[in-house]
């Protein structure tokens, strides 16, 4: 029985996709000297005896480029909010007015921002090897195909077509990189 090359290059795809989103969501998470609410999104607080995510709790928004505010629903929560943030990995100190905790971004310095930008630059690699292993896995079943009869033009197409995807995404994960390590760069 033939494998369908189609298939495998749509298979080899959608992991490439996977890649992105990640790398996308990755990226997301690394502080840019921007208020950006995401920075909160791994933050968990104490909440009738569970874990909540902080978004189950409050609102957050931010005001302005500088500052988050995180909002509680229900102001008993404040205390264990401003906790839960002062011992996370954000590194931001909150101020708390009783009614509303403010996170002031303070500016990067330079090593700080030259970091973040390795940073970036690593989680992308990791992304495009991700990309590389997804093209060889589907290259391999491909070559298997042609002992399953399937005929060696059509398996070198195929092979064309999988290298071309694979290069759409390799793009596509330097364009994110680029974004980020100007948003990174950009005092």
């Amino acid at each position: 029985m033939a494998t369908d090359p189609k298939a495998l290059i749509k298979q080899a795809e959608q992991k490439m996709e996977g890649a992105i989103a990640h790398l996308d969501e990755t990226l997301s998470h690394i502080r840019a000297g921007k208020a950006n609410t995401k920075i909160l999104d791994g933050i968990r607080v104490e909440y009738y005896g569970s874990l909540t995510p902080l978004s189950g709790v409050a609102s957050i928004t931010t005001p302005d480029a500088k500052t988050i505010a995180v909002m509680p629903w229900e102001k008993s929560l404040i205390k264990d909010i401003e906790r839960a943030i002062i011992n996370s990995d954000v590194g931001i100190t909150p101020e708390n007015n009783g009614e509303v905790i403010r996170l002031s971004i303070p500016p990067l310095t330079e090593e700080r921002r030259k970091n973040l930008a390795k940073q970036a630059k690593q989680e992308s690699e990791d992304a495009k090897i991700s990309i590389r292993n997804a093209r060889r896995d589907a290259i391999e079943l491909l070559k298997k195909a042609i002992k399953d009869g399937l005929p060696e033009d059509v398996e070198k197409d195929a092979e064309a077509d999988t290298q071309k995807t694979h290069d759409k995404y390799i793009k596509k994960v330097d364009e994110l990189l680029a974004a980020k390590e100007k948003e990174i760069m950009t005092v």
